[in-house]
């Protein structure tokens, strides 16, 4: 955790630092948040208000069941950055490089991936029982965020209207 109070604790949310991530095995905060959805959480908010960290709020509203399931999901997620970190895992190619997966990816004909589907999928049991699909992968990141593309009619067709 980012900032701590005088006696270590954190108030309504806390900011998780993922930085030193980047140069031990090339896993950015991107990787983590769209890792999240693979273990049935939405991403939460990234680099705000520290670049390269995720500020998570679960407190106020969460039970502790779900409190104890996103901390399960944080230390597979550490696990699977350590993967990378000892060589087991390939750098640019990985689960969390990767991620989230689809139905349509973990379904598809041809696997050619460093890691099974089982662990794409379902990485915790609970995915197992009560899992959520994401629609998409990845589709241009921030790329997408500041190059917004219209999909409506074009502006004279509501002129004629």
């Amino acid at each position: 955790m980012l900032y701590r109070g005088q006696n270590g604790l954190v108030a309504h949310e806390c900011i998780l630092d993922t930085r030193i991530f980047k140069g031990t095995s090339g896993v950015e905060v991107e990787d983590i948040a769209k890792r999240l959805m693979d273990y049935g959480f939405h991403a939460p908010t990234m680099s705000f208000p520290v670049a390269g960290t995720m500020m998570v709020e679960p407190t106020e509203s969460e039970s502790k069941v779900e409190l104890d399931r996103f901390i399960e999901a944080m230390i597979g997620i550490h696990q699977e950055v350590a993967a990378i970190e000892r060589g087991e895992m390939p750098r640019e190619d990985n689960v969390l490089k990767r991620a989230p997966h689809t139905a349509g990816h973990v379904t598809a004909d041809v696997w050619d991936r460093p890691y099974s589907r089982e662990q794409a999928a379902y990485p915790t049991r609970w995915t197992r029982e009560r899992k959520f699909w994401p629609t998409v992968a990845r589709i241009e990141s921030a790329f997408g965020d500041r190059n917004l593309v219209c999909a409506c009619p074009p502006i004279e067709e509501y002129a004629a209207n």
